[in-house]
């Protein structure tokens, strides 16, 4: 892992164009097509002091990005993997890495309600399910439930 650099955004953005990643992600931008919404946003947000993001490398290749942001005061989590690198424990060793580097507490994650795979991920890296919101998901075109967790 180490600290995400500009020319890491155009594999980021590749990331985002699965179909299956974006329905469990849920929350997305509006067009995750849009190539230069997405530079221009994240381009901003890599020089932005209270956003913590970094390049997930295995083997030498980007396998993904993890961030910490705050949102309404809060430190929040957020990560996405390539596609190809799911269920291999890469999210769950890279946010168990990156919560070593990252040291705001608490920290809150968010995850769509039938997004298994990364309610196991902060499970794993014992953060606890403290309740439930409703939000519009812009890959799902619905409101739908999604879990809090936190970390203390």
């Amino acid at each position: 892992m180490r600290k995400t650099e500009i020319t890491d955004l155009a594999f980021l953005f590749i990331f985002q164009l699965d179909n299956d990643a974006n329905y469990l992600a849920a929350f997305t931008s509006k067009d995750p097509t849009d190539k230069t919404a997405y530079l221009q946003k994240y381009s901003k947000l890599l020089n932005d002091p209270t956003i913590n993001m970094q390049t997930i490398i295995v083997d030498n290749s980007i396998a993904g990005s993890i961030a910490a942001f705050e949102m309404e005061g809060e430190a929040e989590i957020t990560y996405w993997i390539d596609k190809k690198f799911w269920g291999k424990g890469i999210a769950t060793k890279a946010l168990q890495a990156f919560l070593k580097r990252e040291n705001r507490r608490p920290i809150f994650g968010r995850v769509a309600f039938d997004n298994f795979g990364s309610q196991k991920v902060l499970e794993k890296c014992n953060f606890v399910k403290i309740g439930t919101d409703k939000g519009f998901a812009n890959a799902r075109q619905a409101e739908i439930e999604e879990f809090i967790y936190k970390l203390t």
